[in-house]
């Protein structure tokens, strides 16, 4: 079993399944003993507190009490009065089945900023990353000094080995894993392997990223739009475009509608990818953050051979770090370190900082606390648009650092409302900026509030509301 990096293990992503496998704390104690023993949470790991994982799961806290007694007994726990609740450091033997072995330019009048894309810039860690930086300049082998190695950081991506298997639930080895300066930077390198393999068309979210639109387009494949509802990305649609054998998507946190790919639409994406002989390109985009749902597993941990996974730190700490990475099949994992398909790697200073910034348990912290201020500052947002702009509807506030908010077609043409709240100092975006066709029948704005100060708020939307009445 890999040796444990970090001593929280707070954020597992545990699968509870459904009501009709039993008991609510029996469905937590087999999730939890699944995690121990396929060795996500690692021995000597420490388990968040009952009443924290109750309020997480949105269940009692009595539920978590007998899940951990059992466990207890089990000796897969240890609990001490006054200590944390424990993974035993004996007893923790892997499963024998484990897998686990092997945007539009802001204006400079702007006051309030409502574009999607940031986190809360003014929260940055600066003292911590700062002596996790000096930590590594004074400590850090010499030979680590000289040019990066080729993938990234073997330090940074056993750390993310282990990480995105117990907080995504992904299904990875360190050598799947390649460092990049960020997803648009690993996506349009996968690309390039892709058209270099024969690779034509790749199908792409309508509405999506723009700029991942883009770049794929760049890179010299034809972007196919398949439309997202309400269930989220359309998988039938795929089969009336015989050219496409990969798709690019965001199934954890659709953007910009914010919805939850379904799961019978994850499992017919899966089956569409094999029957194809196809990839998956998943963007784990706004993953972390989540407020009235449970956490969404990652898809590659269901089909590790056919989904590339994709994260960065631009929507958690800062995009100015330029640090990502992708998780890809094994097959086309060599080609991603290859000179020809990327550009340059991230500061190796800064991989070994993030590293160690993950190992202490500082980013946990540091995402936990991040949670509650934006679920706070989404409510504050959500209850002033509903005072100012009852007849509007919202959509997407469940997760993410954005909510979309729909307009009267009726009544309102979308970018003339997002002209007129620029004369007022308020950038907001247009929907139709993220759509292959504009939809005027459908009108909307995408609010970011990730980067807006809790003042700005009841300002921001008083100002938007005049521009839109």
């Amino acid at each position: 079993m890999a040796t444990a990096r970090t001593n929280l293990a707070w954020d597992t992503l545990l699968d509870l399944g459904d009501a009709r496998t039993g008991p609510l704390h029996d469905r937590l104690t087999r999730a939890l003993r699944s995690a121990i023993r396929s060795g996500r949470i690692a021995p000597g790991s420490a388990l968040p507190p009952s009443r924290t994982l109750a309020t997480s799961l949105g269940c009692s806290r009595w539920v978590v009490t007998q899940a951990y007694e059992q466990l207890v007994a089990e000796g897969y726990l240890t609990a001490r009065t006054g200590s944390a609740t424990r993974v035993a450091e004996v007893g923790a033997a892997p499963d024998d089945r484990s897998p686990i072995q092997r945007q539009p330019r802001v204006p400079a009048s702007t006051q309030y900023d409502l574009a999607p894309g940031l986190p809360d810039l003014r929260e940055f860690p600066r003292q911590r990353w700062a002596e996790a930086v000096r930590t590594q300049l004074t400590t850090v082998p010499y030979a680590d000094l000289g040019y990066p190695e080729p993938g990234g950081s073997q330090r940074l991506r056993e750390m993310l080995t282990e990480y995105l298997q117990r907080v995504r639930g992904a299904v990875l080895a360190a050598s799947d894993i390649t460092i990049c300066t960020s997803v648009t930077d690993g996506v349009a390198r996968l690309c390039r392997a892709l058209l270099a393999a024969g690779h034509t068309h790749l199908a792409v979210e309508d509405p999506g990223w723009t700029r991942l639109r883009q770049t794929v387009e760049r890179v010299g494949l034809t972007t196919v739009g398949i439309r997202v509802d309400d269930l989220g990305f359309r998988v039938e649609d795929l089969a009336s475009q015989p050219s496409v054998r990969a798709a690019l998507l965001t199934p954890a946190h659709q953007f910009p509608t914010g919805v939850v790919l379904a799961p019978a639409r994850r499992a017919a994406l899966l089956e569409w990818a094999r029957r194809v002989d196809g990839i998956v390109l998943e963007d784990d985009y706004d993953a972390e953050f989540r407020y009235d749902r449970r956490p969404v597993g990652a898809l590659q941990g269901a089909e590790p051979s056919r989904v590339a996974l994709f994260g960065s730190l631009s929507k958690t700490l800062s995009p100015a770090l330029g640090l990502g990475w992708m998780v890809t099949p094994a097959r086309w994992s060599e080609a991603m370190r290859s000179p020809e398909l990327g550009g340059p790697s991230p500061s190796a200073l800064d991989q070994l900082a993030f590293a160690a910034f993950v190992e202490s348990g500082g980013y946990d912290r540091f995402l936990r606390a991040s949670r509650t201020r934006y679920r706070k500052r989404r409510d504050v947002l959500v209850e002033a648009l509903a005072a100012k702009l009852p007849d509007c509807e919202l959509s997407g506030v469940a997760a993410g650092l954005h909510l979309v908010l729909r307009l009267d077609p009726a009544r309102t043409v979308a970018a003339k409302v997002v002209r007129r709240a620029a004369h007022a100092g308020v950038h907001v975006v247009d929907l139709d900026a993220y759509r292959l066709e504009p939809d005027p029948e459908s009108p909307g704005l995408v609010l970011g509030y990730g980067n807006l100060p809790d003042s700005a708020i009841e300002p921001a939307v008083d100002r938007l509301a005049a521009a839109i009445d």
